[in-house]
């Protein structure tokens, strides 16, 4: 047998292998991925929270591709303290120059290259003092004496300790720096990919016109959730686990403002800025922020009392039960045969163009505010066996329900 032969055989490996990695990608409406170019566009740290195989690193590896990024990756819990820090030089004159700290050699070649992706893999099994000497390259993007340059991203990636190797549940001031996205596998995406057809990650497109306006609204938005909850500015959780996700604090704050302008100036999906959000200051301040988004934008109940034949009320049926609702509160407050009258157009309008049972509850509070001078409405006779309807279906449910539980 020739002598050549086993390095021919592995020319064809080669050649093999070449046809496997041979994929390509298309334009696909994917939410985490949006969420995270996203991010990655504000210059903004984030940590991909999934289990070991769920496709983190090779997300980063398209994510970089996509943008035009060169790719570091530096794992962090095989690295000591010192890397992050700086390493200490000692110079010719110690005491008069003092102890330099040099970066180490993926510090040097960021910087020299004036941009890319620095892909801080397997987070969560960094131990504190790693996690300690992080603090000040997630925040102030600093190694020792060098500076990363603006271009710079950083993404991080994390499994959950119960999947870790020797996990370690991350530090508050670390968690608190980063926005924490859960990375979940989309089953089509995997079988399309293992295709040979990934889906392509792009940067949002901002609109120019938009951004004095995306900044306002995300001020707006987060300053009036803070005036109206002053607990939610910081919110330390109780337990380990969750101070080492998303939580509420000064610096997640304006964390999620700056995200909010980005998803407003890029004209992002509801969805997309729920895991923004969610993922910076934690569900529940995140979901309570969303809710308060949604309000912010609903009509004022006095300009609908005062042209209800042009008015154009929310499609989402939880949006248009609070708009009713704060249509009868309005009448409530100030009682005015016009504006009762008004009110009962504006149901009626309600009823024909959406779910008729968002009306249940505030006719009834409307009809429990009539004067006795004041004369009943041809509409309310329409509401009425709608009301009734209603009603006698709830009622039916109940019973229902009942039987099923004995």
């Amino acid at each position: 047998m020739p002598t050549h032969a086993p390095a021919a055989r592995l020319d064809v490996a080669h050649e093999l292998l070449d046809l496997l990695n041979d994929t390509g990608t298309e334009p696909r409406a994917d939410t985490q991925l949006e969420a995270l170019t996203l991010a990655v566009a504000a210059d903004l740290p984030v940590l991909l929270w999934g289990e070991p195989g769920i496709g983190k690193t090779a997300a980063l590896n398209q994510l970089a591709e996509a943008l035009e990024l060169p790719l570091t990756t530096v794992i962090a819990s095989v690295h000591e303290p010192s890397d992050f820090s700086g390493l200490p030089i000692v110079g010719d004159d110690p005491a008069q120059q003092g102890v330099p700290l040099a970066p180490p050699d993926w510090a040097v070649r960021l910087v020299r290259a004036g941009r890319g992706l620095l892909f801080l893999d397997e987070l969560s099994t960094a131990p504190p003092a790693v996690q300690a000497a992080l603090l000040r390259l997630v925040l102030e993007r600093r190694i020792g004496a060098l500076q990363l340059p603006p271009g710079v991203r950083i993404v991080a990636a994390a499994n959950p300790r119960s999947s870790a190797a020797d996990g370690w549940e991350l530090s508050p001031p670390l968690a608190n720096r980063f926005v924490h996205l859960q990375w979940v596998h989309d089953h089509e995406v995997v079988v399309r990919g293992l295709g040979g057809v990934w889906p392509v990650a792009t940067l949002p497109r901002l609109d120019p016109q938009e951004l004095s306006a995306a900044v306002a609204l995300a001020r707006r938005a987060v300053c009036e959730l803070l005036a109206a909850r002053p607990e939610l500015v910081h919110r330390l959780p109780t337990t380990e686990t969750r101070r080492g996700g998303a939580w509420p604090s000064p610096r997640s704050w304006d964390m999620t403002l700056r995200l909010i302008a980005f998803a407003t100036a890029a004209g992002s999906s509801r969805e997309v800025l729920s895991l923004l959000v969610r993922g910076t200051v934690g569900d529940g301040p995140g979901l309570e922020l969303m809710a308060s988004m949604d309000r912010m934008d609903l009509p004022d109940p006095e300009e609908l009392l005062a042209d209800p034949a042009n008015a154009v009320l929310p499609e989402r049926g939880d949006l248009r039960q609070v708009v009713l609702d704060g249509v009868v509160a309005a009448v409530r407050n100030r009682p005015e045969r016009a504006r009762w009258d008004s009110a009962w157009a504006l149901l009626v309008r309600a009823m024909e163009t959406g779910a008729p049972d968002v009306v249940v509850v505030p006719a009834t509070t409307l009809a429990s505010l009539r004067r006795e001078d004041w004369e009943v409405p041809e509409s309310i006779e329409h509401l009425a066996s709608t009301v009734a309807l209603s009603r006698r279906a709830d009622h039916a449910a109940a019973r229902a329900d009942a039987r099923t539980r004995r």
